[in-house]
This record gives C-alpha cells, structure tokens and sequence, in this order.
C-alpha cells in the first residue's frame, strides 16, 4: 500500500503530476494544507503575543521618548536588534465627510482637490433592483471573475 504524500511531498511534484492524483488523495491534501495554515496562525499570534509582551513597555517608553506614536522604531536587545512597526491606519466616517464635501461644494470649491470619492454598489442590492433601475447602472457595471475555490469533501462511505 502506498505512503500518503506529505505536504513536503507535495511541493516537489511536477503540477500535472499533483494533477493526476485520485480526488480522494486531493481531499485529504487539502485537509492537510487547511489544517496547517490554522496551526501556523496559532503558532505566528502566540509568537506575536509572546513578542509584544517581552518588548511591548520598551517599544511604547521609546515612542513616547522620541514623540513616534507610528511607523518603524528601532532597538537593541543584546546583540539583537529589534525593529518594530506600528502602521497607522486612519478611518474615516463616511457620513461626516459626506457633510464636509456639501460644504466645499457649497462654498463654490472642488472637493475633488481635497477628497477621493469612491462610488460602490452592493451585488445584492443591485440583483434586487427593478430592471428599470439596473439598465441605468449597467454601463458602468464590469464584473469579473474572482480565484475560483475548490472544497472536496470524501464522503463516507456506508458500512453494511
């Protein structure tokens, strides 16, 4: 009887081979892959739990020392140097900038000098809408394919 493939395994076969294997085998390959990306995400938050912990007070004493709230800060731990980024990422309340681009354009300025203004329209919403309605919106409707995404399940099969 044959060995199963490891994931190790996997990496080094030619595609078509990979290809060829039985569905069955495909399956449990791709249990296998799902079962390691959730151990891995375990593995990687406790290690950045763990690393927050250590160095966590040292890194926001040196932010508040050098007035950095965000970005990248740089320090030494023996003969290690830790780098550690804070990305800022701003948000914004769509409702309140609404109001803010009435009134630039109220005033008689361009809010397009100011703001970026991005139009979106919820595919369910749209699918809902009365043919009347959804003829207007067509021309500036493009859809396109997304990553297709397989899940085999083996069924079980039934003893007698």
């Amino acid at each position: 009887m044959n060995q199963p493939i490891t994931l190790n395994q996997l990496r080094q076969m030619p595609l078509g081979e990979v290809a060829a294997l039985p569905v069955s085998e495909l399956s449990r390959l791709q249990r296998d892959v799902t079962e390691a990306i959730s151990q891995t995400k375990l593995v990687s938050d406790l290690l950045d739990g763990v690393l927050t912990r250590r160095f966590g007070d040292r890194a926001a004493s040196i932010r508040q020392e050098t007035r950095k709230d965000f970005g990248l800060i740089r320090f030494q731990d023996g003969d290690v140097e830790i780098a550690m980024d804070l990305p800022k990422r701003p948000s914004w309340d769509q409702g309140k900038l609404a109001g803010i681009v009435q009134t630039i354009r109220n005033a008689g300025d361009d809010p397009a000098q100011y703001v970026e203004t991005t139009f979106d329209v919820s595919e369910r919403k749209y699918t809902a809408w009365p043919d009347n309605i959804r003829r207007v919106f067509e021309p500036a409707r493009t859809v396109k394919a997304g990553k297709p995404s397989f899940k085999l399940t083996l069924r079980e099969q039934e003893v007698a």
